[in-house]
């Protein structure tokens, strides 16, 4: 399939923004920046310097410009069509650093969520572990309330920080970002820039044997050496979602490029040539056949942004 263009952009952008110090690129595939490999080009990628940098942008911006953010596109399907407007994409160089002061650490929006358990470890802070077991950044943990083996960001968060539309910075307690299962309540257009979590001050080995805990599973449960976008659909109340995919038939289903996993049921897999389309197809394939079968709709936790070409 060939890769869609759209107008460059960038020119003009530069010349609204004579203090810009970040790097805007017209067309740049966003394929590589998803764990699917799959997907078109962002019109725009800014990636900024720092926060400052970030808030100069977001108010010169012009209103029209539609605006996304990605991290390491862990949970991502970005559609064959690309992304018109500017996508965002956080770097750990201005948004990576991560710090423990007392039983706070602190972390940028583009570190990983393993290094915030790494960073706890290290300062002998419990109650982080569950991070080690989620393969994305604090910018996706705020946003969708990320949580894994019993942990979830809204157990451990003490507030967050992050850039509206226009530029202003906001500080957010953990009340305030309206945590729901695998959702925030903040307002879509805030950018989160760093967060700060509190953790339990505890005994070292056991800290890490509950990190060894939880990269076990995640080997031994989940596909994680292969293209995937981690857990596609959010377990309904009281019920598991893949226990619900694996009784409508699906586990190892195909279409196209793409697969149900044969280890976890709730992964799809890029077996090599899939497409966005046939990623997201598969998807809504699982979604009617448990329907069909169980009654029960299964709705979506990777986020699905674009157009269709």
């Amino acid at each position: 399939m060939k890769a869609p263009t759209f107008p460059d952009i960038t020119p003009e952008l530069t010349a609204a923004m004579p203090r810009l110090r970040g790097r805007l690129l017209a067309n740049q595939s966003l394929a590589e920046l998803t764990w699917f490999r799959v997907g078109g080009p962002a019109q725009v990628l800014f990636t900024p310097a720092d926060a400052d940098d970030l808030a100069y942008v977001l108010a010169r911006l012009p209103d029209e410009l539609a605006i996304h953010v990605v991290g390491v596109g862990s949970n991502l399907i970005v559609r064959d069509g690309g992304l018109p407007g500017v996508v965002i994409r956080l770097s750990p160089r201005g948004f990576g650093e991560t710090s423990a002061e007392g039983c706070v650490v602190s972390a940028g929006a583009a570190a990983l969520d393993k290094r915030v358990a790494e960073i706890a470890a290290a300062a002998g802070l419990g109650g982080l572990e569950f991070f080690f077991g989620i393969p994305g950044t604090v910018g996706g943990a705020l946003r969708m309330n990320a949580g894994a083996n019993g942990g979830e960001t809204k157990d451990v968060l003490i507030e967050a920080t992050g850039i509206d539309r226009g530029g202003t910075t906001h500080t957010f307690s953990n009340a305030e970002m309206k945590f729901v299962y695998r959702n925030s309540g903040v307002d879509p257009a805030i950018i989160f820039t760093s967060a700060r979590f509190r953790g339990i001050k505890a005994a070292p080995e056991a800290i890490r044997a509950r990190m060894a805990e939880v990269q076990q599973h995640r080997e031994t449960a989940q596909p994680i050496r292969e293209k995937t976008g981690g857990s596609t659909f959010k377990n309904p109340p009281g019920n598991s979602a893949w226990k619900l995919i694996d009784a409508a038939g699906c586990r190892g289903l195909r279409l196209g490029g793409a697969q149900v996993s044969e280890l976890h049921c709730n992964f799809l897999i890029n077996t090599g040539e899939a497409t966005a389309h046939d990623i997201e197809t598969l998807g809504e394939t699982i979604r009617a056949r448990v329907r069909q079968n169980s009654g029960i709709e299964l709705h979506w936790e990777i986020k699905r942004i674009g157009i269709s070409p």
